[in-house]
């Protein structure tokens, strides 16, 4: 059940639909991706955060 739950950023609705029925914003995911420790592409999230906090 948790990767079909969304949640609208505009008002901070839960849905289960692509569009928020408050708002009719789109929605998106509210969980957050599987942590691993061997992840193979964390070096490269990292870099690109840093180039956008900078």
């Amino acid at each position: 059940m948790s990767g079909k739950i969304r949640r609208c950023g505009a008002d901070n609705t839960y849905t289960l639909s692509l569009l928020c029925p408050v708002c009719g914003g789109p929605t998106s995911i509210a969980h957050p991706a599987r942590f691993s420790v061997q992840d193979r592409f964390g070096k490269y999230r990292r870099m690109v955060k840093q180039e956008a906090d900078v």
